[in-house]
């Protein structure tokens, strides 16, 4: 059965750990790198809420499965990102609520997460993994094209957005016959110091 539970990864110096009420400070100070939650296109929490995103993470489980992101040389949470929508009776698995400190952005360690998530999705059985953005947010639309994931198509008036209004969402994936040549670009990347 493709049974995906809490899980500590490790990978080029980062280390995704199941995210517990114990990060809350490091979310706050990872999401103050940058002013992160004054983005409009995201899901950052704001400093007085980082608790309550962490309960909400942590009641949404089996169907999400939440890690803090944290730089191993220094032990410092630097994002958090999410197992979601998991299906295990059709294979089915989203990566997302991803964000990271401004100062790592553009860094190995987006590309280091989606390789340790993919890798652990499609070892657990899992067919395809989905990838879900805003229709304004460029940045993430362009991160995740170059991981090598398809555009499915662009769900219209799909969700609301942290200032009330609905967004149009931005979905893609990649199955698992297409995994194999995604983890060696992947690779690839990451060894000449290129991010995702």
């Amino acid at each position: 059965m493709r049974e995906i539970s809490p899980v500590t990864l490790e990978l080029n110096g980062v280390r995704l750990e199941p995210l517990q009420p114990r990060h809350a400070a490091g979310l706050r100070a990872a999401a103050s790198d940058g002013e992160l939650w004054k983005l409009r296109i995201t899901s950052v929490p704001e400093p007085e809420n980082t608790e309550q995103y962490i309960a909400t993470a942590l009641e949404m489980r089996p169907s999400r499965l939440a890690f803090a992101v944290i730089d191993i040389a220094s032990e410092k949470v630097i994002g958090c990102t999410s197992l979601h929508d998991i299906d295990p009776l059709i294979g089915r698995i989203e990566i997302g609520y991803t964000w990271y400190a401004k100062s790592v952005q553009r860094s190995h360690v987006n590309s280091s997460c989606k390789l340790m998530l993919l890798a652990h999705a499609f070892d657990k059985g899992y067919e395809l993994v989905g990838f879900r953005t805003d229709i304004f947010n460029h940045a993430s639309q362009n991160a995740i094209e170059r991981l090598g994931a398809k555009k499915d198509g662009v769900l219209r008036h799909h969700a609301l957005r942290r200032d009330g209004t609905v967004r149009d969402t931005v979905m893609y994936s990649i199955a698992r016959g297409e995994w194999p040549q995604v983890k060696t670009h992947l690779e690839y990347r990451l060894a000449r110091g290129r991010s995702c």
